[in-house]
């Protein structure tokens, strides 16, 4: 993977969510003839309470350390929700870089957790959105993308790329494309906000994105940052077609900064009954395993009693023929 270099990424965030506040959103009066995108940096400068010198140059990425009050202040001005200020405060007080977990890192605790939701599709992430561990249910309903060893994000946008080059003509093609979107703008909001910009396998998912998908940049430039909480996605599932699921996402306590995803559906819903239909193939792949590894047993155990009887005879031949010989 191709890695990129250190960000302005403060600065990025203050100006791309200065851009998107109308002067009416905070009680300026628009001029006519006005042309520029959102606020002014005075304008943001004068409702932070800050001087216009001090935010140039956090924009500018000569100051990367506001202080509380500070981000305060910007938070108000930019009209900033909970998670947005979070995220914020976080640039402005990056924490010392913590080693990212390895699939053997994932505690005995977390990988039980994964067998005993054999019910519900379930699989392990880090912050950069490398796949850890999977139970056999998550994988049967994305085999392509929950892989441990996988990142999540760099195989969401190489499978949407191979959606893209699918013929566009048929009925239910914008409900997937706006699918792809939400779900693709979810994750990638959730590597911002989760993500340690100084960590260089970071930048490394971010360098290989943007120079391999132009959707990646588009989505990218938003600099949206929030968590993976909750929600509902479409996935493809053999002989049902792409049905709805809902989405939770547990963060696992510790110095790793893993993330527990699972899926599930209503009762009764077609969601419901695309899960259903996995988990009884499994059980029938299983049971399928099973006999063949009995099976194979059997043939062992044949092949082990043969070879015994006839090194039995052999023995006993070779005492005859002794016996004969001495005679």
């Amino acid at each position: 993977m191709r890695s990129i270099g250190p960000e302005n990424t403060l600065g990025d965030f203050l100006r791309t969510r200065r851009e998107k506040v109308q002067p009416e959103d905070v009680g300026i009066m628009r001029m006519p003839g006005r042309r520029v995108p959102g606020l002014r940096r005075e304008e943001v400068a004068d409702l932070a309470g800050v001087s216009l010198d001090y935010y140039l140059r956090l924009e500018q990425g000569k100051d990367s350390r506001p202080s509380d009050q500070v981000v305060v202040g910007l938070a108000r001005a930019l009209l900033l929700d909970g998670e947005s200020r979070q995220y914020l405060m976080k640039l402005a007080q990056p924490r010392p870089f913590v080693r990212l977990a390895s699939e053997e890192q994932v505690n005995e605790a977390v990988a039980e957790l994964l067998k005993q939701w054999a019910h519900m599709p379930a699989y392990v992430c880090d912050a950069n959105q490398n796949v850890l561990a999977v139970n056999p249910l998550a994988n049967a309903l994305s085999s392509t993308i929950l892989i441990p060893g996988i990142n999540h994000l760099v195989a969401s946008y190489d499978d949407y790329a191979v959606f893209c080059a699918q013929p566009a003509d048929y009925e239910h093609r914008a409900i997937e494309e706006a699918g792809w979107e939400g779900a693709l703008r979810n994750i990638t909001a959730a590597l911002r906000f989760n993500g340690d910009p100084a960590d260089p396998k970071f930048r490394e998912v971010v360098g290989l994105l943007s120079e391999r998908h132009p959707a990646f940049r588009r989505i990218w430039a938003l600099h949206e940052a929030k968590p993976q909480l909750n929600g509902k996605s479409l996935l493809e599932v053999e002989t049902f077609g792409w049905v709805e699921l809902s989405w939770q996402t547990l963060n696992v306590p510790g110095a790793a900064n893993l993330f527990v995803t699972l899926f599930f559906a209503e009762a009764g819903s077609r969601g419901a009954d695309a899960l259903a239909y996995l988990t009884s193939r499994l059980q029938e792949d299983a049971q399928v395993e099973e006999l063949r590894d009995q099976t194979d047993q059997l043939d062992s155990d044949e092949l082990a009693a043969r070879r015994s009887t006839a090194a039995r005879s052999v023995a006993s031949d070779g005492v005859k023929t002794r016996t004969a010989q001495s005679s």
